[in-house]
């Protein structure tokens, strides 16, 4: 039993991929995903599933709950432990250029039960955080067309029909959270057509946020008060509430703002040349971020006293007390909602091809491995992926998921450094295109600093992960486990 269960994945030497060349698994005569993609559409991919919800919703939360201007330092440890991960799926995903991400790096290291565990995780990081966002877009969006342009928007169809208190669910009164299921609608719809449109779409997203974003750190250093930076840490007033302990515990929930980057490597089986593109994809879109995320805690927290950013709309929220700024607000809430949408659109984009992987190994049902014969993307996954998140975009609220969301892709990073070090003594002699410098101290960092984020919110929230985890349990062993192409030879 326990040799079945963590029977590894054979892996093959990557060589030079040619673009329209079959991804790993296809039968002959089948669909399959397109190779499309430069490192310069990897490079925003990344970007566009990161920059979004860090900089325009937890931010300011984190700030006043936990760090203070010290929200600074709690981006430099998040991307620490991002840039440890990062350096090893840089590695995984030039040695193995396949679609599904830590799951697949986890099926040629640690075995099938590790690899189902991972992938159930990753449905957290990508199908859930789609959804979370999809719920801040609502926010921005309503909040723009009624403050801004003056339009009502019905209180009854912005808002989730139940809400989280803290230790139960009560209701709001709300029908459903219809903006939210909306964007999630069409950005399904657009990944349905196909990969480069997606892409594409992306591009002109980034711009438009980054934009944004530049002239909020152009303008704002400009009223940027360096006694708000005093103290720069405040002094504890309690569990995880500032001081030292407070940083870290800010450091747990801003890794939220990194969620994405690993995305890019879900797209390595439609990249024209994923040996030199994934590396580059992946640790320029996080070092781009990094030095962005820093640079807007130092003028948010400059502008405006920690303790006043508290709110869904941080970076409005220090705009607002300087009249002459009130273009930059405008701006920003365009900022946000574009932002947000290139978020959720990389997220409904990276899930399905998690599915197509894990379908692949027979692991799920045949049907999330269906790739349209015309516009050649997963599309029964897509719309299945949609559906779901349509349904948790609509109906739960914002708060509920968050933390779970981190967990799930600490868990996923943590695997992927073990599984660089372990792929160096198992299968040394494969090519690696990119390495992880002195991976025998970087891999286990790597692992020590996700899992010690990943303890953060694990100790509050523990029943229900175990929960998602029983489930998950369920339909490997009542689905997966038995239709298994590696264990019955296929």
């Amino acid at each position: 039993m326990s040799k079945g269960l963590f029977i590894i994945k054979p892996v093959a030497p990557a060589g030079h991929v040619d673009a329209g060349e079959p991804v790993e698994g296809s039968l002959q005569g089948e669909a399959t995903l397109k190779r499309t993609l430069t490192a310069r559409h990897l490079v925003l991919l990344g970007i566009g599933a990161v920059i979004g919800a860090g900089i325009f919703v937890l931010t300011g939360q984190a700030a006043a709950n936990h760090a203070g201007p010290a929200i600074m330092l709690s981006f430099v440890l998040a991307g620490i432990a991002c840039a440890l991960a990062g350096l090893c799926y840089a590695e995984f995903s030039a040695l193995l250029p396949v679609s599904g991400s830590a799951y697949s790096f986890s099926y040629a290291t640690l075995g099938e039960f590790t690899a189902w565990f991972i992938g159930w995780c990753l449905v957290l990081e990508y199908l859930f955080a789609s959804s979370t966002v999809a719920v801040g877009w609502s926010s921005y969006l309503v909040s723009f067309l009624t403050s801004t342009l003056g339009l009502p928007f019905p209180a009854a169809l912005a808002q989730a029909p139940i809400d989280w208190n803290g230790t139960e669910f009560v209701r709001t009164g709300a029908m459903f959270n219809l903006p939210a299921i909306a964007i999630v609608a069409a950005v399904s719809g657009l990944c349905y057509v196909g990969i480069t449109q997606s892409a594409t779409v992306n591009a002109v997203v980034v711009a438009i946020k980054v934009a944004v974003i530049a002239a909020f750190l152009g303008f704002g250093i400009q009223y940027v008060d360096p006694a708000n930076w005093v103290p720069f840490i405040p002094e504890n007033q309690g569990p995880g509430k500032f001081g030292f302990e407070g940083v870290t515990r800010a450091a747990a929930i801003v890794f939220f703002a990194y969620i994405g980057f690993d995305a890019v490597s879900t797209a390595a089986g439609e990249a024209k040349n994923p040996q030199r593109d994934m590396p580059i994809g992946i640790l320029g879109s996080l070092a781009i971020c990094t030095v962005i995320y820093i640079a807007v805690c130092a003028v948010l927290t400059g502008m405006t006293h920690y303790s006043l950013l508290g709110t869904a709309k941080p970076v409005v929220t220090a705009i607002e007390p300087f009249p002459t700024l009130s273009w930059l607000k405008t701006a920003t809430e365009v900022g946000a909602i574009a932002g947000l949408s290139s978020v959720i659109l990389v997220m409904l984009m990276a899930q399905p091809r998690i599915f197509y992987s894990m379908s692949q190994d027979g692991l799920l049902p045949g049907l999330f491995g269906k790739v349209h014969p015309k516009y050649q993307t997963p599309y029964i996954g897509t719309i299945i992926v949609g559906v779901a998140a349509c349904a948790l975009a609509g109906l739960m609220p914002l708060n509920v998921l968050g933390e779970l969301v981190s967990m799930g892709t600490l868990l996923a990073f943590a695997t992927v450094c073990a599984g660089v070090l372990i792929l160096r003594y198992t299968r040394p002699e494969l090519p690696r295109p990119f390495r992880v410098p002195v991976a025998v101290v970087l891999c286990p960092l790597g692992v020590l600093a996700c899992l010690y984020l990943f303890w953060q919110p694990f100790t509050e929230h523990w029943k229900i992960f175990v929960g998602w985890t029983a489930l998950g349990m369920l339909v490997y062993f009542g689905y997966g486990y038995r239709h298994s192409k590696l264990r019955n030879g296929g």
